[in-house]
């Protein structure tokens, strides 16, 4: 039988796989049906689409409400927060990281950019 303490780990992971997936399909996938990609064209180039373009970004929203239900108080409910982003973060790093190393051809200055980005690379000079 697990402990209440590896049943905090377990949750905590996750939300963290859970918050990196949501971040990852809203910022970098099309979505089924591609209602994903619907949604950031229908943004539009505001502050709003640029927010659905960043996993990182997006990882403080998706986490405030998964950290809320999971904390037993205020101020574990910050650190919980904190923690689910820093996580989501790490892995779209490392995912990041994995697919340079997987296609050496690609130019190294060249970020990985989201579809809105990827629009408005020629305007940003990218």
């Amino acid at each position: 039988m697990a402990s209440p303490e590896s049943a905090n780990w377990f949750e905590l992971a996750v939300a963290i796989l859970a918050t990196w997936r949501l971040c990852f399909l809203v910022a970098r996938e099309d979505g089924p049906f591609d209602l994903i990609l619907r949604l950031r064209l229908r943004a539009g180039h505001g502050m709003v689409a640029r927010l659905l373009d960043c996993p990182y970004c997006l990882s403080l929203w998706v986490a405030a409400p998964i950290a809320a239900w999971l904390a037993g108080d205020p101020v574990q409910g910050l650190l919980l927060w904190q923690a689910i982003s820093a996580g989501s973060c790490l892995l779209t790093m490392a995912g990041d990281v994995l697919l340079r190393w997987a296609a050496p051809a690609a130019p190294p200055a060249q970020p990985l950019l989201g579809p809105v980005s990827r629009a408005l690379a020629p305007e940003r000079g990218l």
